[in-house]
């Protein structure tokens, strides 16, 4: 773990180094103060020598100068290091997070990605930034003002060493409780940010269902969830104080009860004395800090765990060797294929914190004995109910996910053996749950092709009916989308998100479901365009409605994770009984109200 966040420091490792040596400084310059108070008061104050008094005054003064000197710039340091090093891990998580397949992003929900590079960085953030100024600067001074206190005398130095045994005793034990509350309240806060994440996302269902006091009540669970994690751990930090200050007040009467003797003996002078206690309270707010630099790194090591995590993920799908750098034609063929997704599960210890995440092995298949093939340029249409495993069928063309067992090629071609990137430019998939971005209409044309020129974007929105109602707006296609698309229809969506997909001039197009929102005449458009424009381009329509895919070459029927008819219209009509009864239902009695416009 320590390695792997270490490796981000990169640029930042000079201002990590310069942050330990410049508060090492400062308790040198601020450990002589004391010390050189002790002159003025047994040598100058007492004995009445003005001079030694204005000269090791202005010693003090010098040195107070220096400390305050290296203290600002241990503190630049610091903040540049620690932000710096906030800013690497998350461009770290984030340019790994890219990488991932759809298999890595099951593994961990949105929220818990999105709590990963915010909060957890942030805990990192500040735990660095301590340890960075306190963590060496405590113990050095700590033990510089030990020596001192000894060389002084060591008799009442004595009393500070006891009591920092048995700080260091009662700190360990907070600590190690105080660890595990934290370790689940991160976890806790996924839970919280899941909650605020779809809230947020569906707010326009939530309101049209009137469902903000349910709403209202999850939140409030998943929030006081987090609250009462954070009350069990800080109902065992705060005991840190009181045990500080008691021990603190303790070691300064005993010093001053001892100390007086010691006095009237002649065996200390009130000067020693003055720095004696000085000594003390340094000594014992170096042992405060050092407790609040261990309360930062409970409260920081599970942070680091969760990062760390995301930066060791290693992506199920990578290019081979000597990858594929083309696909020949639009051709697919599945040969034997089984398919499960992957499903994971945490281990716990007795204290509740997550040791490991591991994957359990019984999994049952989604695709089961899958084979199937596809010529280049055919229209293929699948139709099935919901859970009859479509779209994991199509998501395994552009690889999205691997197989379990079997193949799956394209253009003659194991899709194994592509670079991936080049597989995915040629496969063009319009997934169920598309989105639009924030930007113009060209803007979000272009994820397609970021070259594409203002021609070639329309000639694709004209090809997925979206040209018309694009023009209708008063800015056309420099039309502003908001954040998902919320301000544009779900057809209109529906139709730009192909369009954009068209842009990829694909040798293979697949449209998971992508005109379920797209009345049937303009779906009936669509394909016509398709057909005429695009005739060499293989295309894989996946669709609820008979309409949409009657005219295909062929049907694909899926049923429970396998093919349960291929054929073309008619023929599943006279030999499946799925896809009969589908058409019968959608026919049957209330047919569909532009079904007629749709064939012209």
């Amino acid at each position: 773990m320590l390695k792997t966040l270490g490796a981000h420091l990169k640029e930042f490792k000079k201002a990590s180094i310069l942050t330990p040596i410049c508060m090492i400084l400062e308790v040198f310059f601020e450990i002589l103060i004391p010390y050189l108070m002790a002159s003025i008061i047994d040598d100058g104050v007492e004995k009445g020598d003005m001079k030694h008094i204005v000269a090791v005054g202005l010693l003090m003064l010098g040195l107070a100068a220096c400390a305050l000197t290296t203290g600002i710039l241990g503190g630049k340091f610091a903040a540049t290091a620690s932000t710096g090093f906030a800013k690497n891990l998350r461009k770290g998580m984030y340019d790994n997070i890219q990488t991932f397949s759809f298999s890595n992003i099951d593994k961990y929900s949105t929220a818990g990605l999105i709590t990963r590079l915010t909060t957890d960085v942030t805990n990192i953030q500040n735990a660095y930034q301590m340890l960075l100024r306190m963590c060496m600067r405590a113990p050095v001074s700590l033990i510089f003002a030990m020596i001192m206190a000894f060389t002084i005398s060591s008799r009442l130095a004595s009393i500070y060493l006891v009591a920092v045994l048995i700080l260091a005793v009662i700190l360990a034990l907070i600590i190690k409780f105080a660890t595990g509350y934290f370790t689940q309240v991160f976890r806790r806060y996924d839970d919280l940010n899941a909650s605020v994440q779809e809230n947020i996302s569906a707010i326009r269902v939530v309101k049209a269902y009137v469902r903000e006091e349910h709403e209202n009540e999850k939140f409030g669970k998943a929030s006081y969830a987090v609250y009462k994690l954070f009350m069990k751990a800080e109902k065992v930090l705060i005991l840190n104080g009181p045990v500080m200050n008691l021990t603190v007040y303790s070691c300064i009467m005993l010093i001053s009860w001892v100390g007086a003797h010691m006095i009237v003996a002649g065996d200390l002078t009130t000067g020693q004395l003055t720095s004696l206690l000085t000594y003390c309270m340094n000594i014992l707010m170096n042992l405060m800090m050092l407790s609040m630099i261990f309360v930062m790194m409970s409260m920081s090591l599970p942070s680091a765990k969760r990062v760390a995590e995301i930066l060791n993920e290693k992506a199920d799908i990578v290019n081979p060797e000597n990858p594929v750098m083309d696909v020949k034609d639009g051709s697919v063929e599945f040969k034997n294929v089984d398919f499960a997704y992957k499903h994971f599960k945490t281990i716990e210890n007795k204290h509740g914190q997550v040791t490991e995440t591991v994957e359990i092995k019984d999994k049952k298949n989604v695709l089961t004995d899958i084979n199937l093939s596809i010529k280049s340029g055919e229209t293929i249409g699948i139709l099935g109910g919901t859970g009859s495993s479509k779209s994991s069928l199509v998501n395994l063309i552009s690889r999205l996910y691997d197989v379990t067992k079997g193949e799956v090629l394209v253009g003659g071609v194991n899709v194994k053996d592509y670079d991936v990137e080049i597989l995915r430019n040629q496969v063009s998939v319009v997934l169920q749950k598309n989105v639009l971005f924030s930007g113009s209409i060209y803007d979000n044309l272009r994820w397609g092709d970021e070259n594409a020129t203002d021609e070639e974007c329309q000639r694709a929105c004209k090809l997925a009916c979206a040209h018309d109602f694009i023009m209708s707006f008063p800015d056309g296609y420099d039309t502003k989308i908001e954040q998902g698309g919320t301000n544009v229809s779900g057809g209109q969506r529906q139709r730009l998100c192909i369009a954009r997909a068209l842009l990829k001039k694909p040798k293979i197009l697949i449209l998971d479901d992508s005109t379920s929102a797209v009345d049937t005449a303009t779906d009936a458009k669509i394909r016509k365009a398709f057909a005429e424009e695009i005739p060499n381009t293989t295309k894989i329509i996946i669709a609820q409605r008979i309409n949409s895919v009657q005219f295909a070459d062929r049907i694909i029927v899926m049923d429970n994770g396998r093919i349960d008819g291929i054929g073309t219209h008619d023929e599943l009509l006279s030999s499946n009984e799925i896809y009969k009864d589908v058409f019968e239902s959608q026919t049957g009695g209330s047919g569909d109200f532009d079904q007629q416009g749709g064939e012209q």
